[in-house]
């Protein structure tokens, strides 16, 4: 994900937290239902003045009067897709452009034909509220033009690295170019001896058993499914699903699954979590063994319960990169 993008995640009441990825915790659900399609914003004369040309996948000419404001969230369809529909915890490939209504200004772009890959997961958990409207219950190959309303993107804070001023108004238009896997779908690998056994509920979320054994002293790595897509560079983004384990408890620590798969630069994870997803292909699944060195050192992490001789045990999913 462009970094650019980053600045669109959303703020939850709770749930925050210190990752063990290197980052703030992916927010805790609040009660959405996955799969579910409600909600979508109704159409509006603000939406349909918004003129938009060009083809999907393609950054496309838009056109409005500067502006252009609106008391409730207003969505309506420049080209019609006709794929799935993308209901709440669908992971998506979009595109996207989008432009400050009061003044007219273009303040972001992504995922265009010729840019790195953008993937979003409809939630609102996640990302901003009128984000995600611009994509809740749209069908896979449309555009969506949205006209949030400031109070679901950026309120009376605005955004300073958007240059949005308090209050304005935030016009989206946004394609749905496919939907993404939500957990690996690689070809099943048998891990050595001795290592961490790993179950797989229905949904894909795994279930870590450790050994009885002394925790390995240095990083260790299998790979439990192999993925035959694009190989993640070391500089890269990644979209994963993670889980990690503490070694001495067994007791799960952190987690996307629940909330939804996590979009990060491997230059904000943590050494050895960055040693386990360099030179992996899309589609795998690996499990690493982090000691202390490759995770949080001799300090640990007090918020996520690391002690600093602690051993972390992550099995990750790798879904897409750029």
């Amino acid at each position: 994900m462009p970094l650019v993008a980053l600045a669109l995640v959303g703020c939850t009441g709770g749930g925050g937290g210190t990752s063990a990825t290197g980052g703030a915790s992916t927010p805790a659900a609040t009660g959405e239902a996955q799969g579910s399609c409600t909600g979508a914003p109704a159409s509006g004369t603000a939406a349909t003045s918004v003129k938009v040309q060009g083809t999907l996948g393609t950054a496309p000419v838009v056109s409005f009067d500067k502006g252009l404001s609106v008391t409730k969230t207003e969505r309506t369809t420049a080209i019609e897709g006709t794929g799935v529909k993308a209901t709440t915890g669908t992971l998506l490939d979009v595109a996207f452009t989008i432009y400050d209504a009061t003044s007219g200004k273009k303040i972001s772009t992504a995922g265009y034909r010729g840019m790195p890959s953008t993937q979003f997961t409809v939630s609102k958990n996640l990302y901003l509220p009128g984000l995600v409207d611009a994509m809740q219950c749209a069908r896979v190959g449309s555009r969506t033009v949205t006209v949030a309303d400031a109070s679901d993107m950026f309120g009376s804070n605005g955004s300073e690295s958007f240059g949005v001023s308090s209050g304005d108004d935030i016009v989206i238009v946004l394609d749905l170019l496919d939907t993404v896997p939500l957990r690996a779908t690689g070809t099943p690998q048998t891990p050595k001896a001795g290592f961490p056994r790993v179950s797989l509920r229905s949904t894909g979320q795994p279930k870590v058993t450790i050994p009885a054994s002394k925790a390995p002293s240095s990083f260790e790595l299998e790979v439990l499914k192999k993925g035959s897509g694009e190989k993640v560079s070391s500089t890269g983004s990644v979209t994963v699903q993670y889980q990690g384990t503490l070694w001495r408890t067994g007791k799960v620590f952190d987690q996307s699954w629940g909330s939804g798969p996590t979009t990060f630069s491997l230059d904000q994870v943590v050494p050895g979590f960055k040693k386990a997803l360099a030179g992996q292909t899309v589609g795998s699944q690996v499990v690493a063994i982090l000691p202390p060195a490759d995770g949080y050192g001799t300090a640990g992490n007090d918020t996520a319960g690391i002690k600093g001789t602690d051993t972390l045990v992550f099995v990750i999913d790798i879904l897409a990169t750029s």
